[in-house]
């Protein structure tokens, strides 16, 4: 008896069962060459097609649906989500413009402050420096 279990054990492969099933997928010119497949099937022979692709008849019917509303036309594959706002030229050329005047601010602080410090370290050494009005 343990003999033959020995023998049904080695004929019959380890079977492997995947973690989680993949969804098929079907491209649109695969979707379009069963189309026309199931179209030319003889009345009553489009069963056999479905099993031999391995799809269900409501297939076909979203398939033909989708033809008819001309999805099925376009090669580039349509990205799901949301869709991205267009790019406004205006809005680039003010955000360009904003950050630079948010530099020339920051520059301007900075010459502001070198000034105010020069004035205070020649106020320290008795030597006040003229004011812009040219001034002592």
């Amino acid at each position: 008896m343990a003999s033959i279990n020995k023998e049904l054990n080695a004929a019959v492969p380890p079977t492997e069962v995947a973690s989680k099933a993949k969804r098929r997928t079907f491209s649109v010119k695969e979707k379009l060459r069963i189309l026309r497949e199931a179209d030319a099937c003889p009345r009553g022979e489009v069963g056999a097609l479905l099993r031999r692709e391995g799809i269900y008849s409501s297939h076909l019917c979203d398939w033909r649906q989708a033809r008819d509303r001309g999805e099925l036309s376009v090669v580039v594959p349509v990205r799901r989500g949301p869709k991205p706002a267009p790019r406004d030229p205006d809005a680039e050329r003010i955000a360009e413009l904003e950050k630079q005047l948010a530099q020339a601010i920051a520059r301007a602080e900075h010459a502001e402050a070198l000034v105010d410090l020069q004035k205070k370290i020649a106020a320290l050494l008795g030597k006040p420096l003229p004011d812009s009005s040219g001034r002592p």
